[in-house]
């Protein structure tokens, strides 16, 4: 119970990390995010598995914060692709 604060401190750190890297690749907060992640579950079992587990929650947190920051809108083509377009 001890780590509590610094656990819920790193990942409150790498979630704002996450949304605000340069260029707000998703691709680049999606790995932000993983090795925040990683660390974090790292720190908080002490164990690999829990490393592995927070890397993959860390990496979908980051590319959704990214992805809902970029300023830019999309919509789906009959095939299912995304176009991105300036939001109003």
């Amino acid at each position: 119970m001890k780590r509590a604060p610094l656990v819920i401190a790193f990942a409150l750190s790498g979630a704002i990390l996450a949304g605000c890297t340069t260029g707000s690749r998703t691709g680049d907060a999606a790995l932000l995010g993983g090795a925040t992640g990683a660390a974090i579950g790292g720190l908080a079992t002490g164990k690999a598995g829990g490393a592995l587990i927070g890397a993959g929650v860390g990496a979908v947190t980051g590319a959704i914060i990214a992805d809902a920051t970029t300023g830019r809108c999309y919509w789906r083509d009959e095939y299912g692709r995304r176009h991105y377009v300036a939001c109003r």
